[in-house]
């Protein structure tokens, strides 16, 4: 009788585990839904972009084939495309679109390629061949970089691909891609995939050919086209490794950026597989100290100084190859998924290859960026009220989704959360994933339920603000503990006890209430206190 009742036991429970995934899964997609309008109705599968760039103009001449299905009969759907406008002259103008070689209607209409296809039905792939032309706005950056030589970079993130080729530009709608390059030949290209070919097409010009294996999402799908120096360092468990940087700073370029073999074989060892074809690490026009676009990352010019002094930006950026760009949040308001992953295995890089206390300095300083942030903006990490997606970028998606990690990584252990980090990724890899979805892989990997830690750190607004008094007296210590945020959140708190004879020890206690009164076991005379001393925590102390 006992069996039959514990086989019924673990059956609904079984049950009810199953439910909460579907559950779950489905808040990731509803999420999804309604911040990708397009969600419901199309699927794209595969782009296709011929790209032609001259020393004339920044008109880009180009056509793409866009692959894609259709979840359901529709008589309209869009792409994301800026449309010329008629001040500046920027933007992207259409002349033609066929789907399947029969042409259909069209129009531009506030940044969006609205198309009227012929016939659709669900579940088959129909191809949409678009042939457009304009001076992109941003995006596709064309510029002269810091020696005057002119340069043409892709810089996506957030949603600006849609200044230079028609997608959906949001990062749950993954596709291979393939780019067809014509250029002057007295540049070079690079883009994500594997070059495929290079052809001179006549005296003046030269074709170069691209083609990924795996779906990215839009945000890292770029080209590079300069003039470069290129260096191949190399592979790493059979990744090909290449420099590309200005030629008149070559040695400088390549002698920072040979360091990143050893920096890829450490994230091989510790996540798993590298996800794509190659790893190009690129001096470039990027607004940003580093864009991980896949398998291309693109650096900002001045990182090349020759002194090796970006070594914690080229661990971050490659970090991302797998967190952001294989495995990818399922919307921006996950972005800690992305930039909070890749902030704290950089400092657990930085931990294996320069000691504790490096490691612990990184973390006071991510801290000291959270606590000042949560001054001027009161938001939670997880912010799905901020619409302008460029002011994410913030200490709460960088630094204290780093510490989440370090807490994390404190409450389950250091073994089990890599396993963790692992488990996650192989589940989600070409995937997206929510934040909750990275919660249910730590639940089942520890064992543990991590519902109150990720509500507390990441749903809820702020942190701990601890304010404590002590008494010592007969080996007791009296420690008050007043949290005085708005809402108490619930943690192990270590203390060190310094005695007057010059000793130290480390007692935790559980904080989970406003205000508490602990009584200590001390083994003398307590001269002083410190509140968590190696670093676990993210808290604010009021003196």
């Amino acid at each position: 009788m006992n069996l039959i009742k514990l086989a019924f036991r673990n059956f609904f429970r079984m049950k009810f585990k199953l439910f909460i995934a579907l559950f779950i899964g489905s808040i990731s997609i509803l999420k999804a839904q309604y911040n990708n309008p397009q969600y419901k109705i199309i699927d794209v599968e595969h782009y296709k972009l011929t790209l032609e760039v001259n020393d004339s103009t920044n008109v880009i001449n180009a056509n793409i084939n866009v692959n894609l299905q259709f979840k359901q009969a529709a008589n309209e759907f869009y792409l994301d495309l800026v449309e010329r406008d008629s001040v500046s002259g920027k933007g992207m103008k259409v002349d033609s679109i066929y789907q399947n070689n029969v042409e259909v209607n069209f129009k531009q209409l506030n940044n969006k390629l609205i198309i009227y296809p012929k016939h659709n039905f669900p579940n088959l792939t129909y191809t949409y061949k678009i042939k457009y032309k304009g001076e992109p706005k941003d995006g596709l950056v064309i510029s002269k970089n810091l020696h005057g030589d002119r340069t043409f970079f892709g810089d996506n993130w957030p949603n600006r691909a849609k200044n230079w080729f028609p997608c959906v530009d949001h990062p749950s709608d993954k596709a291979t891609v393939e780019y067809i390059i014509k250029a002057p030949n007295h540049y070079q290209a690079i883009a994500n995939g594997f070059m495929v070919e290079e052809t001179n097409i006549s005296e003046k010009r030269k074709q170069y050919y691209f083609k990924t294996e795996v779906p990215l999402p839009t945000k890292v799908m770029v080209v590079g086209i300069a003039k470069f120096a290129i260096q191949n360092i190399g592979e790493v468990q059979n990744v090909p490794v290449s420099t590309w940087v200005y030629p008149q700073t070559k040695e400088n370029g390549f002698h920072d950026f040979e360091i990143a073999k050893s920096v890829l074989d450490f994230f091989i060892e510790k996540i798993g597989e590298y996800p794509y074809q190659k790893l190009a690490n690129v001096q470039s026009k990027t607004r940003f100290g580093g864009m991980e676009n896949a398998g291309n990352i693109f650096y900002f010019e001045e990182s090349v100084t020759g002194k090796q002094e970006h070594e914690d930006l080229i661990a971050h950026e490659i970090v991302h190859q797998w967190f952001g760009n294989s495995a990818t949040e399922i919307d921006w308001s996950h972005l800690w998924l992305s930039e909070g992953f890749a902030t704290y295995l950089t400092d657990l890089y930085m931990l294996e290859k320069h000691g504790d206390e490096v490691f612990k300095t990184r973390l006071r300083k991510e801290k000291s960026k959270v606590l000042s942030f949560y001054k001027q903006s009161k938001t939670p990490v997880v912010d799905g009220k901020t619409k302008d997606f460029m002011k994410l970028l913030n200490a709460n998606s960088y630094q204290k989704g780093a510490w989440v990690l370090h807490m994390l990584r404190d409450k389950i252990g250091n073994e089990l959360f890599w396993q963790g980090i692992k488990e996650y990724y192989n589940t989600y890899k070409f995937k997206n994933a929510s934040t909750k979805d990275f919660k249910q892989v730590m639940e089942q990997v520890s064992g543990k339920s991590l519902e109150l830690f990720f509500n507390q750190w990441l749903f809820n607004v702020g942190h701990p603000i601890l304010k404590t008094d002590f008494i010592y007296f007969r080996k007791k210590l009296r420690l008050t503990v007043e949290q005085l945020q708005e809402k108490p959140f619930e943690f192990p708190l270590e203390i060190a006890l310094y005695y007057k004879d010059g000793s130290s020890e480390i007692k935790t206690i559980e904080v989970q209430n406003k205000s508490y009164a602990y009584e200590i076991e001390a083994k003398g005379d307590v001269k002083y206190i410190e509140l968590d001393p190696n670093t676990k925590l993210l808290f604010e102390e009021e003196k």
